[in-house]
């Protein structure tokens, strides 16, 4: 088991300065990947104060200002999920969508024992939606974030494992986590926990591999396939799931299988039928096999996991308006730079981007590499035609935003 204290802000520089080093778990990214990562739990203390990211006021305002709507959230009580229809209603003239939460009805459930939770706050909360963007890029792998509100003395879920790696930041309250070792290591996403429910529940009953409560600031990290189950202890707890969507080799393999599968789609042969009243594999198979082998050594799935890569995690958000006036006001000394998180990629004369992909001339090449080392620049300096254009794509954003 792995415990840390909190880095000193010298500590976190030497490890890099990275969301890993400087809130999460005091490692920087190499010393996480050698010893931790998809290994074992790693249990971090007084790791960082979280009160810039979520609060209870935070719960507060998205559970009844912001008009969420299912799946944003799900309640739990008990083991078992609610139907939507019990947390959900109509919000009056102009709003007479059915599935918006409900505030009352939630206070109900909330005060009777249920965990409210909060889903893809990345998308909903913004502090939280700059930390896993970030962390994401430190990883490699996308992230998303979870919030889970639990009353006092109670628990949303039994016991399970999750298909993804989480990072566990406690935020208010104390909660109690029981750690089990895994009956299925290394889940795949079609791989949950009920298709071992007989197995995680005898596990379950074991001597557990942690025993312990997080306080606010605690930072738990969790590889997939870890059987955990957490109970709120004397008052309302909350806390954050970063959950880290792991890319595999058996994804990889899949990709790559594609990839194959599409040259053999111009392989004449191959598209041509089976003898009549074929009934097996037999020499067929032979064929097919060594087809198969061929073109798995030429295929390339890069081009296909870049695309699905740049499709799991969304660009920094861009304001309409703020964009339109960056056009409006266009000139020479204007700075601009790249958008975050655009997962930018020049080949050749192509630039693939989340937003889409840009040709360009070979003369804007300079400026187009300038642009991808994420500074500030002068639109002067790219040339007033490259820098509006990027503007009007959404691949550059005024330096201020």
């Amino acid at each position: 088991m792995s415990t840390t204290t909190r880095p000193t802000e010298d500590t976190a520089a030497d490890n890099g300065g990275g969301v890993l080093a400087a809130r999460l778990t005091g490692l920087g990214r190499e010393e996480f990947a050698r010893e931790v990562w998809g290994r074992v739990p790693s249990l971090t203390r007084a790791a960082d104060d979280f009160s810039d990211l979520f609060s209870a006021r935070a719960v507060d305002e998205l559970v009844s200002r912001r008009g969420l709507r299912t799946p944003f959230l799900r309640v739990a009580k008990n083991g078992a999920t609610l139907p939507d229809s019990a947390f959900t209603a109509p919000a009056g003239v102009g709003a007479t969508i059915a599935d918006q939460l409900d505030d009352t009805a939630l206070w109900r459930s909330f005060a009777d024992g249920a965990t409210l939770v909060l889903q893809a706050l990345q998308r909903t909360w913004e502090p939280v939606a700059d930390l896993t963007s970030r962390l994401g890029s430190e990883l490699g792998h996308p992230v998303q974030a979870n919030a889970y509100v639990t009353p006092p003395q109670n628990r949303g879920f039994d016991d399970h494992y999750d298909v993804h790696d989480v990072f566990v930041l406690q935020i208010a309250g104390t909660k109690r986590w029981i750690l089990h070792e895994p009956v299925h290591p290394d889940p795949l996403r079609d791989q949950p926990w009920t298709d071992h429910r007989a197995e995680v529940a005898a596990a379950a009953e074991g001597e557990p591999w942690l025993d312990t409560v997080l306080e606010p600031g605690d930072v738990l990290y969790l590889p997939r396939g870890w059987l955990h189950a957490a109970q709120a202890q004397g008052e309302v707890s909350i806390h954050l799931t970063l959950g880290v969507h792991t890319w595999t080799r058996h994804a990889l393999a899949e990709h790559l299988a594609q990839s194959a599968l599409a040259l053999l789609a111009e392989d004449e042969e191959m598209r041509g039928s089976l003898p009549l009243g074929w009934d097996g594999p037999g020499d067929e198979l032979a064929l097919v096999r060594e087809r198969l082998a061929a073109a798995l050594t030429r295929a390339d799935p890069a081009p296909r996991v870049q695309r699905v890569r740049r499709s799991q995690s969304r660009p920094e958000p861009l304001g309409p308006l703020a964009q339109s006036a960056a056009l409006a006001a266009l000139a020479p000394d204007v700075p601009l730079r790249l958008r975050g998180a655009l997962a930018a990629r020049l080949d050749g004369r192509r630039l693939s981007t989340r937003v889409g992909w840009l040709d360009f001339a070979e003369a804007d090449l300079p400026s187009v590499r300038r642009v991808l080392d994420g500074e500030v620049h002068l639109a002067g300096d790219l040339g007033l035609a490259l820098a509006e254009r990027l503007l009007r794509t959404g691949v550059l954003v005024p330096a201020g935003a």
